[in-house]
Formats: structure tokens, sequence, C-alpha cells
């Protein structure tokens, strides 16, 4: 066989790999290649319990319970289609309230509650830390400023 068909079978067979490598990583990936599940997927989909997600939406606006223990907490969340209670044991970002975006790390129970192990509070682009509260930015004299 000459060199020139050597290479051009080795090409094709490299060609053929790299095909087949992404194939194989797109079959493994087509279910977990969302970010977060929201409420509506979860009701509608369906998550087997014990399978590690994300879920992400919105705390609903009094659903907050905190149990005498002081750390362990139970709310809903939202997407505005569905709603999915969850609970979680530990200390809360500062972020996260009722009525605030979170994304909550964990996985589901047999009852279909969520038990997160790791919350993540999402702001909005409008987000300004305490400390900064009543401060503005000048882009003139490029310094914080007091608002008046």
């Amino acid at each position: 066989m000459k060199a020139k068909h050597q290479r051009l079978i080795l090409a094709l067979v490299a060609l053929a790999a790299l095909i087949g490598a992404g194939l194989l990583a797109a079959s493994a990936l087509k279910d977990e290649a969302a970010y977060f599940y929201a409420p509506g997927d979860v009701k509608a989909k369906g998550v087997e319990p014990g399978k590690a997600i994300r879920l992400g939406g919105m705390v609903v606006k009094g659903s907050l319970k905190r149990a005498a223990d002081g750390v362990t907490m139970f709310f809903d969340v939202t997407d505005g289609k569905a709603t999915v209670p969850a609970t979680f044991s530990g200390i809360a970002p500062d972020l996260f309230k009722e009525g605030s975006g979170v994304v909550a790390e964990g996985s589901f129970d047999a009852k279909g509650t969520f038990i997160a192990t790791n919350l993540l509070a999402k702001h909005d682009e409008r987000y300004m830390p305490r400390e900064l509260e009543g401060m503005s930015y000048n882009e003139t004299t490029r310094q914080l400023q007091v608002d008046q």
C-alpha cells in the first residue's frame, strides 16, 4: 500500500473516532445540559428520587417557615407553572428570602419534597450590597458618592 493511501485511511479513522466521541458525549449530556430544572419541568417530566439535580425558581411569598432548631427551613419554589416543596438545613445566603430567586442543589425524596444541600440565591441586575445602599458611582470623578 502506498504512503498516500495509508495517510488517507489514517485521516478517515481519526475523523470517525472524533465523530464517535462527539456522539458519545452528546448522548451522555442530553438530559444534563440544563443548568437547573424548573418546578414545571419536574412536574411534567418527573425526576427520580435520590438523583442529584439543581432546582431553580422563585421562593413563594408566605411559604418560608423555620423549624425550632433554627437552621432547618421549609419553603416552596415556583416557576409560575408549578410549585415544589423544599427543605434546607444550614445557613442560608443573605439574599435568600421570600419572593427572590433561588437555585437549590440536592435531590427529591420519595414524597416529592426537594431536600436541598446547598442554596444559591439569585439577584437581579439592580442588586446593591447593603453596605453600599444610598451610594452611587460617579463616572466623571470615578468615585462613590452619597445620594441625597
